[in-house]
């Protein structure tokens, strides 16, 4: 990834452009199967508009498809403390607490997001595991 350069020529650390080419190239990276290197480049921009949704919602899948859950889980939920009515949010949030062991948490936005959106297959095929998943751990 380029540098800035100071006045001096060293790398100040920054990758070029602004806060927007950072979004279009974490989202482009994020396309391209490198989310990590989405995530990296999302949560610069994330930092320096904390209130984008469009930037968290990227740096959440991002965090989400490199396997960061816990991140991913904090940044979905900041997507809906922003925004109670982002049914993407509570659904990603949802998988977010399954992939880091938490079933139980996971259950409450996963039903938000299929009380929200009914119709979408993938919201309710999660709550469905969920949901089966509690109820076995129950029977043990």
């Amino acid at each position: 990834m380029c540098q800035d350069r100071n006045v001096h020529g060293e790398s100040s650390g920054a990758p070029m452009g602004g806060v927007y080419d950072w979004y279009q190239r974490g989202v482009k990276l994020l396309k391209e199967g490198s989310p990590a290197a989405a995530a990296a480049l999302l949560e610069r921009a994330a930092a320096a508009e904390p209130e984008s949704r469009s930037i968290l919602e990227a740096l959440a899948r991002a965090q989400f498809n490199s396997r960061q859950y816990v991140e991913a889980a904090a940044s979905f939920r900041q997507i809906v403390d922003f925004n109670p009515a982002e049914d993407y949010a509570y659904f990603g949030l949802g998988l977010s607490l399954w992939r880091t062991g938490d079933v139980e948490g996971a259950q409450e936005p996963l039903a938000i997001a299929v009380a929200m959106r009914p119709d979408e297959r993938h919201y309710v095929s999660a709550l469905k595991s969920v949901r089966a998943t509690l109820r076995a751990r129950r029977e043990m």
